[in-house]
């Protein structure tokens, strides 16, 4: 069984290349990339796959049993690439297509969720067979901001009192390695969530019992939030993109309590102390 990893140079998907090769053997898996020499450190075959040049996506996909499909990082693009990507794997004989998908994104108000519901439905459509990892947000979006948060005095945002249930990337990178390497997969849609479900006042608090120093969480209302994001450098669509993130946070969009995720792995989800504690050590 040979699987191809598309955006395998990517954060999540070197972290699903390296639990694979934990799980079976590295001649059986082929990272898809646009440079394959920046996957040469995979130690995986690597072949050159861009979504946006579909003429040449079926050929890659030659002798690919299974293919794990990476939501692109080109927002507003995603559906026409995921659309590309599908195509040529019918084509080339793939037989099974697992996608990374959003957290409840049938009814999420998120902005991401329309280009992800669509490449659900064009999977559905396509007559190959699938699996949807509807993935919930990786923790390290937030802690990412925790050395700004530490320059400034205060974590900042727009979530309000949502909830989030988030887990860590490599959570997920595992999760997606043992769909691929178990057996009746194919149909099943799964709610990937944390265990434990926090707000980001909550993280803050974290951040600062970890600190010893109190960093106070602030929240914006989501236009004032995105206009500070300007001012640290933030492009404008990217800063308005992030607040409305956060305020779809805020009505419990990145909230699930199903344990999904968990059930997979066979252990709990990474608590976000832990991942602060590593974002910390990285400093």
């Amino acid at each position: 069984m040979k699987t191809g990893i598309t955006g395998a140079t990517g954060q999540l998907g070197q972290l699903v290349v390296e639990q694979l090769k934990e799980r079976t053997a590295a001649a059986n898996i082929v990272a898809l990339v646009r440079d394959t020499v920046k996957a040469s450190g995979l130690g995986v075959e690597a072949r050159t796959f861009d979504y946006n040049k579909p003429s040449a996506l079926a050929s890659a996909l030659e002798g690919i049993d299974q293919l794990l499909l990476i939501s692109g990082n080109e927002i507003g693009q995603r559906k026409t690439q995921h659309e590309h990507v599908i195509a040529a794997a019918k084509e080339a004989g793939v037989k099974h297509i697992l996608y990374t998908s959003l957290l409840h994104a049938d009814r999420s108000t998120l902005s991401l969720a329309p280009e992800h519901l669509a490449t659900e439905e064009a999977l559905k459509n396509s007559g190959v067979a699938y699996t949807i990892l509807r993935n919930g947000w990786y923790t390290e979006n937030y802690t990412g901001s925790i050395s700004g948060s530490l320059a400034a005095g205060a974590f900042i945002g727009s979530a309000a009192e949502g909830k989030i249930s988030s887990a860590s990337r490599l959570d997920f990178a595992e999760a997606a390695a043992i769909v691929l390497t178990s057996e009746n997969q194919q149909g099943k849609t799964y709610e990937l969530a944390g265990d434990d479900a926090y707000t980001l006042g909550d993280l803050a608090a974290e951040l600062s019992k970890q600190q010893e120093k109190e960093i106070p969480y602030t929240d914006f209302p989501e236009q004032e939030y995105a206009e500070v994001l300007k001012t640290f450098g933030v492009p404008d669509a990217f800063a308005h993109a992030i607040a409305g993130w956060d305020a779809s946070a805020a009505k419990d969009d990145l909230f699930d309590s199903g344990k999904e995720l968990s059930t997979l792995l066979g252990r709990p989800t990474t608590p976000l102390k832990d991942t602060i504690k590593a974002t910390l050590a990285a400093l």
